[in-house]
């Protein structure tokens, strides 16, 4: 028989709710999942809609894990950590934390700290894209961090940042390159046209950088189709690399690998990523634990949004 925790306490009716209402879990699977009876997650669900939690989304709108949060911002140095519930019946990687890092951009877009953000590309950002409202900030500039590809248009580098600047009634600057050079185009002088001297200025010149992370197998599509020809991942495994990160491959400590990708590689550099005040990693799964752990130890993210798997994942591994 479950014991049921105190039925007043506000993480617990917030937890209730974000599985009802964003991972729309049944009320029995709710309360087999947290160990409570059904009664009670009913009861939870009722009280959120009578104090008005829920609206159009729950106020709360990422459960705080405070233990996990708190974890993760000591053992990464981190200023702040997002911890969204997954469902874990039909574990989803980008829409909870989708759902979370849209929560979080409307709390900063709301303050008004960001005139100039810097975007990479994925689906966990298209998945928080999806989540926001349509709002108007004719002052807000949304920059392009890495090159595109010419397929998966609605979730790279140019489908981003266009349709962010438009929920968002933003301007927007795309860095008109593909990710990777071929190999017989200079990169220096490639990058020498005014065209490309103004977008990096902008990027230099960052208020915050929203950033994903993908690992080193066919679930990332910069894998699975954006690799120059001669490039592998197996090429890259052997060369230590873990993942990528604004598609700079990092090894297990952080550091760039060196491979010839170096070279070619169209996007805003680390060290330039470094310099923005606010820098957003939003990404989950057991899959790119590796990655995540690296970027974080490299010093790149001041913020993590990320889901209770793999936030358990990141602090149980040394």
């Amino acid at each position: 028989m479950p014991v049921d925790p105190l039925p007043e306490a506000e993480p617990f009716v917030a937890e209730v709710c974000w599985h009802y209402f964003v991972n729309e879990m049944t009320q029995a699977e709710i309360a087999r999942h947290l160990g409570v009876t059904r009664l009670r997650v009913n009861q939870a669900i009722q009280r959120a809609r009578s104090q008005g939690m829920v609206k159009i989304e729950i106020a709360s709108p990422f459960v705080p894990r405070l233990s996990l949060q708190d974890g993760l911002m000591q053992r990464f140095g981190l200023k702040r950590a997002c911890v969204a519930p997954a469902d874990p019946d039909h574990y989803d990687y980008h829409g909870p934390v989708g759902a979370a890092l849209a929560a979080f951009m409307a709390e900063r877009l709301r303050t008004g700290a960001w005139h100039r953000l810097g975007v990479s590309w994925g689906m966990t950002l298209q998945s928080a894209i999806d989540r926001l409202v349509q709002e108007s900030h004719p002052d807000l500039e949304i920059i392009s961090m890495i090159g595109g590809t010419s397929r998966g248009e609605s979730f790279n580098a140019f489908g981003i940042a266009s349709a962010l600047a438009g929920r968002l009634g933003a301007r927007y600057s795309l860095l008109a390159a593909p990710v990777f050079l071929a190999p017989q185009v200079d990169r220096s002088v490639f990058l020498s046209q005014d065209i490309f001297a103004e977008h990096y200025d902008k990027m230099g010149r960052l208020d915050a950088a929203i950033m994903t992370a993908s690992d080193i197998s066919q679930a990332s599509y910069l894998i699975r189709t954006g690799l120059p020809a001669g490039i592998s991942a197996q090429d890259l495994t052997r060369a230590g690399a873990v993942g990528d990160v604004v598609g700079r491959f990092l090894d297990a400590s952080g550091q760039v690998v060196a491979t010839r990708l170096n070279d070619s590689t169209i996007g805003i550099e680390l060290e330039v990523l470094r310099q923005a005040p606010e820098r957003v990693l939003a990404a989950a799964g057991p899959h790119k634990v590796a990655i995540l752990r690296a970027v974080l130890q490299a010093g790149l993210a001041t913020v993590l949004v990320t889901d209770d798997v793999t936030a358990r994942l990141l602090l149980d591994q040394p």
